[in-house]
Formats: structure tokens, sequence, C-alpha cells
């Protein structure tokens, strides 16, 4: 099995320079994004001004985007609490879990704020129908064993890296901020997740199998994180948002170096994607993580906890 401290670097993100925004999301100075059940505005004493010449209606989707990405994926991990193979590992998960999570809250906000209506974040997360949605079909397919889950984690945590520390520029304060931010989690869920697949690739037979057979799982969704939905094409334009085209190489370099020190090759990929996901097209499975995930709040609508 491979020496773990003889694991290759993936890169490391500068420390954010300080804004306004920034400050203001971490004047409370909490290292977690994990705000429990406390109901505050999260994006309360933020400018939430939109930038000039930016459409309220088209920020509101692109931060639908990126935090149902993070809120789909959060659930999948918490999934995992009770049933991971150490004691280690499900706290790990869970800390993955409740820093998408935390993610998720801001931009939910975020879309509420932009497109006019004052939704707040749980009313876009239990109020909400499948179609209405817009994460990556990658974060709703169900949960397989565990080399599924770092294979998926894996090439999620590396895909959403890439995008936030882009992000990190946007002209929008708010998402510039949640951007600064997140690269710092998302690079130890990259690299959590890239430790287990060297493990799992390197190790027996049978955890080898097992990877692998999770990679090849997950990777026909993988062109879709790459294709441009309309509205990340017109922000990107306006220094908003990022080209999802523009993240392939470095993803593709981070992911063949993980998987040469596993001794693992690529599975086939598709020659092309769509953004299915983007657009509210998704899978089955998610209908069937909304329902658990929105149950309490469908039955008891305002309640508080």
């Amino acid at each position: 099995m491979s020496d773990m401290s003889a694991m290759p670097s993936f890169g490391s993100h500068p420390d954010p320079a300080a804004g306004n925004a920034y400050e203001a999301l971490n004047e409370a100075d909490d290292p977690r994004w994990a705000f429990g059940t406390g109901f505050t505005d999260p994006l309360a004493g933020v400018d939430t001004t939109l930038p000039s010449g930016v459409d309220g209606a088209d920020l509101a989707a692109y931060c639908l985007m990126l935090g149902d990405d993070a809120l789909i994926m959060s659930h999948r991990l918490q999934e995992w609490c009770t049933h991971a193979p150490e004691l280690e590992e499900e706290v790990a998960l869970a800390n993955i879990a409740l820093d998408l999570l935390g993610q998720a809250r801001l931009l939910l906000a975020r879309a509420g704020t932009a497109d006019g209506t004052g939704r707040d974040e749980d009313a876009l997360a239990f109020l909400r129908d499948p179609g209405e949605f817009r994460n990556a079909r990658l974060a709703e397919v169900r949960n397989g064993d565990f080399g599924h889950a770092m294979a998926r984690l894996l090439v999620f945590a590396t895909w959403r890296l890439a995008l936030l520390d882009r992000l990190a520029a946007s002209r929008d304060p708010v998402l510039a901020a949640v951007a600064a931010k997140g690269v710092k989690e998302l690079a130890y869920h990259r690299d959590y997740a890239a430790g287990w697949v060297v493990r799992l690739g390197d190790g027996t037979a049978h955890s080898r199998e097992r990877v692998y057979e999770g990679l090849s799982s997950v990777w026909p969704l993988v062109p879709e994180l790459f294709a441009a939905h309309p509205v990340e094409a017109r922000l990107a334009r306006a220094g908003v948002a990022a080209d999802p085209a523009d993240l392939r190489a470095e993803f593709d370099a981070v992911i063949d170096q993980v998987l040469a020190a596993a001794t693992l090759t690529r599975p086939p990929l598709p020659s092309e994607g769509s953004a299915l996901g983007r657009g509210g097209a998704h899978t089955e499975a998610l209908t069937v993580l909304l329902e658990e995930l929105q149950s309490v709040a469908r039955a008891h609508p305002g309640a508080r906890w």
C-alpha cells in the first residue's frame, strides 16, 4: 500500500484579501460554516446590492446552481453517518457535509436577495419541487459503497474547488466572499478524497476493484460539469460567473495525478455532455432524496425548532 506521506501536493490557494462582504460573513470568527438551527439571516449586515449591469434573475439562478450542488451533495454525505467503515471517517464525512451545508445556506440566501423575492434559504431548500432544483446530477445519484463515495467526492471536490477558486474574483461581492472562504474547505475535501482513492486503489485487489467500480459509476456524469448553461455563459461574460469549460484542464491534471498515485486508469468518458441538471432535468434519485429532506418542513410549515 502506498505511503500517504508521499502523496503528491495538489496545489494551494492563497488567503483571500479581506473585503467588506468577507469580513461580514466572518465577523463571528467561527472557523466552520455549521450554522445549526439559528434561523438568523446569514447575510445580515452584508451589502447585497447587485453589481452594475447584472440581471438579478440570472444571478439568483446561478446562486441556486451552486447552492443546490452543495445542499444535495451535503445530504448524500450525511447519509454516511453510522455507515462509514470507521468512526474517524464518520466524523470527517459529517464535517465535510456541514461545510457544504454552510455554503448552501449562504448561496441560497443570496439567490433570494438577488431575484427580489425575499425567499430565505429554508424556503428554497424545503419548498421547491425536484424540477426547480439546479444541481449537477453527480451530486444526487444514490450512494454506493465507500469506494463509490470517495470516487464521487474526489470528482465533486476537484471540480468545485477549481470553480470557487475562480469565483473568488467575481464581481458580485457576496459570491466572491463565499468562494474565497469555500476554497479552504474544498481543498481539504479534495485532499481527503484523494488520499482514500490512493489507499483503496493501491491497496488490496478487493479495495482496488471497489474504488474503480465507483469511479466508473460516476464518470459518465463528468462531462455535464463542464457544459455551460446559458445563465452561466452570460454571467461569465459579465465577470460574475466562471465558464465551466475553463475548469477542465485543472480538473484533468489533478485527477490524472491522483489516479497515477492510485495505480488506476481513467474509465471511458463520453465525448460530450449537456447541462441537464442546471436546466432542471434530474434522475429519479433526486425525487426520493427530496422526499426525505423536505418531509418535516412540508409536514409542519413555518415550524421552528
